[in-house]
């Protein structure tokens, strides 16, 4: 058996793919190497429509989960008495994660079965759900159900979005394309941040609710992924699904059929379960997803998407809103420059340079609040907070933020992608959900020492990127997933 499948990983590796000293995917003609084919010369419009439109679940990501928690938190909080209100105010900060989580654990199973689109009208309706209730809400535990309803639509967004994009768009534009997932997700957050100071929290509720009801009706209009119908059997759909997102004068045939003997030989392999992902062959690329999901977490994000009003106060600000409006209009720019120089510098570079400034930018904080406490340059604090804030912020959306969903959505082949692809997204959720619980424990244990250890995360995450993730620009999914199968195969022979 261990024989027949190694044998399976070795066909499925051809052509060779080979990885250079620098990490990079390379396939046997070199750096020179271009496709046969001529499917990318033809029109993208369709691929840009529907991107356009599957975008707005990341849209929802960004006002759920960065804007409004925080818009929200300053609400909730007036809501109790002094001696109950720090633990509410933890399980508030974190709940939407943990209906995140579920919908993680879930979403790559549904994609699977009910396609992709379909997944995305879904998590829609489960958001209109939520945002519903949180508006017209009269007690805080229809506003806990609400958060939970859209925070399950939001991870399933998580998932499939980036999924989608990656099997849609043509390989040169791929991290491009899929580096706008994280640009809605600024985007929503940014707007979600510059509203709240002017609209109350059911207001914003209702602003939810637009691109909700515009995702859903935009679904009619975006074909199905080629990729998924190939996977399903549905032949004479996937060519002209595939022929309409390359243009009607497009030469798809080299596309096509790589794409379905990657897959005909995928499905030849044994059906895969979640204890499956650990074995050997899989084991690299579970540990690149699952591994980047946990250090962009565990880094802080969570603690500065939902405490940044609280953060800005304590470190001397007369109000966190001032603050909040500055990060609201300071991220998108950074994340306009990521989607631009994902497919032209590539993956590792990205990563590498935001994984250092998120450092950076925590041990500044860290080393804001140590001086505070021993009451030293006091004038000097608020101001190396907000910029500690802003490198960081600006550090995350310029690389982990957008190249982190861009690798989820290609290392995994596409018979595990749906397990792989929850797992992965289900450990995002679960570093979410932890930062966002513990920060007040944390902040009370030690100020300074909550950003040093942020600040270790990430440098432990340059390491972790430097050692074991690969480029994959300028590759197409069956060459990139063939690669990790064979690395498995051959560190483990």
């Amino acid at each position: 058996m261990e024989h027949q499948e190694s044998t399976q990983q070795q066909d499925i590796a051809e052509p060779l793919i080979q990885q250079d000293e620098k990490r990079n995917i390379t396939s046997e003609e070199g750096d020179g190497f271009r496709p046969r084919n001529t499917s990318q010369r033809g029109s993208l419009g369709v691929v840009w429509l529907s991107t356009a439109i599957a975008v707005w679940g990341s849209f929802l990501f960004g006002c759920c989960v960065i804007g409004l928690a925080d818009s929200l938190l300053i609400s909730y909080s007036d809501s109790y008495q002094e001696g109950s209100q720090s633990f509410t105010i933890r399980v508030f900060a974190s709940i939407a994660s943990i209906g995140a989580m579920i919908g993680a654990i879930t979403s790559g199973h549904i994609s699977d079965y009910i396609g992709r689109k379909g997944t995305m009208r879904m998590a829609a309706v489960f958001c209109i759900m939520g945002w519903l209730a949180i508006c017209f809400t009269q007690g805080v535990w229809l506003l806990d159900i609400g958060r939970i309803c859209t925070g399950y639509g939001i991870g399933i967004f998580s998932y499939v979005v980036p999924v989608f994009i990656a099997e849609i768009a043509p390989k040169d534009l791929r991290g491009g394309f899929t580096s706008l997932n994280e640009f809605m997700i600024q985007i929503g957050g940014s707007i979600t941040f510059l509203l709240g100071p002017v609209l109350t929290w059911r207001m914003l509720a209702l602003v939810g609710l637009i691109p909700s009801l515009m995702m859903l009706l935009g679904m009619f209009f975006v074909p199905e992924s080629p990729r998924w119908l190939v996977m399903v059997g549905k032949q004479r759909e996937f060519e002209a699904t595939l022929q309409r997102l390359r243009g009607k004068d497009a030469d798809i045939s080299f596309e096509a059929s790589e794409i379905q003997e990657y897959t005909k030989k995928l499905q030849q392999m044994p059906k895969t379960r979640i204890l499956d992902l650990f074995q050997k062959r899989y084991l690299h690329s579970v540990i690149i997803g699952v591994g980047l999901m946990l250090f962009k977490q565990f880094g802080g994000l969570n603690a500065f998407t939902s405490y940044a009003s609280a953060i800005l106060e304590l470190a001397g600000f007369a109000s966190g809103k001032f603050g909040t409006v500055v990060i609201g209009l300071c991220q998108t720019p950074v994340t306009i420059t990521a989607v631009v120089l994902m497919d032209r510098c590539g993956r590792r570079p990205l990563l590498l340079i935001s994984l250092v400034g998120a450092c950076l930018g925590t041990f500044l904080i860290g080393v804001a609040f140590c001086l505070k406490d021993h009451e030293l340059v006091l004038n000097l604090i608020p101001k190396m907070v907000l910029a500690g804030i802003l490198i960081y912020l600006w550090s995350f959306a310029s690389g982990i933020g957008s190249a982190s969903w861009v690798i989820m959505s290609e290392i995994f082949p596409l018979n595990i992608k749906g397990a792989a692809g929850s797992l992965a997204i289900c450990a995002n959720w679960f570093g979410s959900w932890s930062v966002a619980y513990t920060f007040n424990y944390l902040m009370n244990w030690s100020s300074w020492g909550t950003y040093f250890l942020f600040s270790a995360v990430s440098a432990a995450a340059t390491l972790f990127v430097a050692k074991l993730v690969p480029e994959t620009r300028r590759r197409t999914l069956e060459e990139i997933q063939a690669h990790m199968l064979s690395s498995n195969s051959h560190s483990h022979s």
